[in-house]
C-alpha cells in the first residue's frame, strides 16, 4: 500500500505489495521489490531495494554522494534481499569511480549509520549506531561494527572481522579478528563470531595458528605469507589474499 501523501516518481518501478509511508518521497531510476516496507518521511532515489527489506523513518537513500569530483554522472545504490535500514540512516549513491555503492544481502544498518559513495558491503554485515563509513570502503561478509566507529576512506574490513565501539579505522583489518582503538589496532581473533558461524574447532586452531605467525613469531611479513602457504585451510587463503591484496597496509597488535 502506498501512502496518499507519498510522492512518487513516474520512472519508479515498486512491486505491487510494497508498502511506502507518508511523506516518504521516491525519486527517479529507483526499484523497489516484492515485500519491502519504506516508512514515513524518507528520501529513495536512484537506488535498487530487494525484496523483503525494510527501511525505516527519515533514511536517505541514494542522494547524490559528498564528492567534489563528482560531476552529476548517473549512479545509483543497490541494497540486497532482507535488509534492514533503522531511522535517519544515510546511503550516498557511487561516483564515476565505481558507479555504485552496494549493501549486501541480510544488512542491518542501525540508526544514523552513514555509508558513502563507492562502498561495497558484503552479506549479514550490522553497522552500528552512529557509525561512518567513508568512501569506496569494503566490507566482507558478517563483519559487524560497533557504535560511532569510524572508517577511513579505501579501507577495508574483513570477513567476520569485529570492530569494537569507537573505534577509528585507518588500515585494514583482516577477516576473523576484532580490533579496536584510534588509529585502530587488532585485539585478537572474533572467537564468538568464529563460533557463531558453527566453524570447527579444527578450522578456528588453523585461523590462530595463522594469526600466531603474522603477529607473534616477529618473522617479516612475506616470511610469514610464505610460512603460512602450508597450511592447508580455506580461512587460511583468505586471510592471506585479503593481506597481499591491501593497500592501505593491515592493522597490527598494538605493541607491548
Amino acid at each position: 500500500m502506498i501512502h496518499q501523501t507519498a510522492v512518487i516518481d513516474k520512472s519508479a518501478v515498486i512491486d505491487k505489495d510494497v508498502e511506502v509511508g507518508p511523506y516518504t518521497v521516491i525519486g527517479p531510476e529507483t526499484i523497489i521489490k516484492t515485500g519491502t516496507k519504506i516508512h514515513g518521511q524518507c528520501v529513495i532515489e536512484y537506488a535498487e531495494i530487494g525484496a523483503n527489506c525494510e527501511i525505516f523513518n527519515f533514511s536517505s537513500i541514494g542522494k547524490r554522494p559528498q564528492d567534489l569530483k563528482y560531476k552529476g554522472e548517473k549512479t545509483k545504490v543497490v541494497i540486497g534481499d532482507g535488509t534492514t535500514v533503522r531511522e535517519g540512516v544515510t546511503v550516498n549513491r557511487g561516483t564515476s569511480a565505481a558507479g555504485q555503492t552496494i549493501i549486501g544481502k541480510n544488512c542491518l544498518l542501525m540508526a544514523s549509520a552513514h555509508v558513502a559513495h563507492d562502498c561495497i558491503l558484503g552479506n549479514n554485515v550490522i553497522i552500528g549506531y552512529t557509525s561512518g563509513v567513508a568512501g569506496h570502503v569494503e566490507i566482507g561478509d558478517d563483519a559487524i561494527l560497533s557504535g560511532s566507529v569510524g572508517v577511513h576512506q579505501f579501507s577495508k574490513i574483513g570477513k567476520s572481522a569485529m570492530i569494537s565501539g569507537g573505534a577509528m579505522v585507518a588500515m585494514d583489518i583482516i577477516p576473523y579478528c576484532v580490533a579496536q582503538g584510534d588509529r585502530a589496532v587488532l585485539a585478537g581473533l572474533n572467537v564468538i563470531g568464529l563460533k557463531r558461524k558453527q566453524m570447527k574447532l579444527s578450522e578456528i586452531e588453523d585461523i590462530k595458528n595463522a594469526y600466531r605467525v603474522l603477529f607473534m613469531s616477529k618473522l617479516p611479513l612475506n616470511d610469514a605469507l610464505e610460512k603460512l602457504e602450508s597450511i592447508a585451510s580455506q580461512y587460511v587463503k583468505e586471510i592471506t589474499d585479503f593481506i597481499k591484496s591491501s593497500q592501505r597496509g593491515i592493522a597490527r597488535p598494538k605493541e607491548k
